[in-house]
């Protein structure tokens, strides 16, 4: 029988009661496989990895050793989040690294989004690589492979797959949530007592904001995108269409334009907001914001967020426009 594929007989994750049963099942199958041995975990805070970290801590407690790697281009309060829930809530062997400076000073001056995106790889894997060896007895290594993965790939995801590990060290896969589609992940992850805002984060891509901030990123201009972007989802989340939208974001070009601010002119760059909703992210419509609530988050980005005076919507539906910039 091939491990890869979902039985028929498996009935889909929609209730409380079968995510229970899907947990008690995981529990004795994991400390099955894994015994008095230690795993490690790339633990982005993303919605596959927290339910696979959340499902390991019960199964094997401290054996489990997290690794957070924040490379500066997280959303407003992500990495903090991470920790909070898995350090102090969860109490987990959490190894943090904030190697945002490592990150931005790579990427200054790089404005091509496919040399960022490989800059961005690359580095990630040479930070978790880096805290990996100085670690001890690490016998298996966890990710959050969920089925649509293996679907598209037949393989393992490009970027889960954490590629060039030093020599001599080999790990075998524990991936529990493999054969369970993202809606079930998000059921498992309530079922487990995971924040709902976590649960149910938006897709989010693996350069995070270094492929919203356009062209070559600058900290300046990374930070208002970061403050314009939390502005957007808060707005989104008190006004009911955070669960209703697919994705919703901001993104910030590398030009300025003019604006008035206190009498003065001044330079400043401009947000675009991005929302749109689809089904399997090939195709993507898009959502229509009522206007008062685009007047309201356009009136709070451009008076609190320093270095940005316009806000421009982004109308493209996908085909035509893809759902990222860049």
């Amino acid at each position: 029988m091939d491990m890869n594929v979902r039985p028929e007989s498996m009935a889909r994750i929609t209730t409380l009661e079968l995510a229970n049963a899907f947990i008690d099942e995981q529990i004795a199958a994991l400390r099955a496989q894994i015994g008095d041995k230690k795993v490690l975990l790339a633990l982005s805070g993303g919605v596959d990895s927290s339910v696979v970290a959340a499902l390991l801590i019960k199964a094997v407690g401290k054996q489990l050793v997290c690794v957070h790697v924040n490379h500066g281009l997280m959303r407003k309060g992500e990495s903090e989040q991470v920790i909070e829930v898995f350090g102090k809530e969860l109490d987990a062997n959490l190894i943090y690294v904030d190697a945002t400076d490592r990150f931005l000073d790579l990427l200054a001056g790089v404005s091509e989004p496919e040399r960022k995106r490989k800059i961005i790889g690359a580095e990630f894997i040479k930070v978790f690589d880096e805290e990996a060896s100085k670690l001890e007895g690490i016998s298996f290594l966890a990710q959050g492979t969920i089925y649509p993965d293996i679907l598209e790939s037949k393989g393992v995801k490009a970027h889960h797959n954490v590629g060039g590990l030093p020599e001599g060290m080999q790990f075998e896969l524990v991936e529990p949530v493999k054969l369970l589609y993202k809606d079930e992940v998000r059921v498992v992850g309530e079922a487990l007592g995971l924040p709902h805002g976590m649960v149910y984060r938006q897709p989010f891509p693996g350069p995070g904001l270094g492929v919203r901030c356009l062209g070559a990123i600058t900290r300046d201009r990374l930070h208002a995108l970061r403050e314009a972007d939390a502005i957007l989802r808060e707005e989104f989340e008190k006004n009911g269409l955070a669960g209703k939208v697919w994705q919703y974001f901001v993104a910030v070009p590398d030009f300025t334009s003019v604006g008035v601010r206190n009498d003065q002119r001044y330079m400043g760059w401009p947000a675009i907001i991005r929302a749109v909703n689809t089904t399997d992210a090939m195709t993507a419509t898009i959502e229509e914001i009522p206007y008062a609530l685009l007047h309201h988050i356009t009136d709070r980005i451009t008076h609190e967020v320093e270095g940005i005076n316009r806000v421009c919507l982004d109308l493209t539906p996908k085909p035509i426009g893809t759902i990222e910039w860049e």
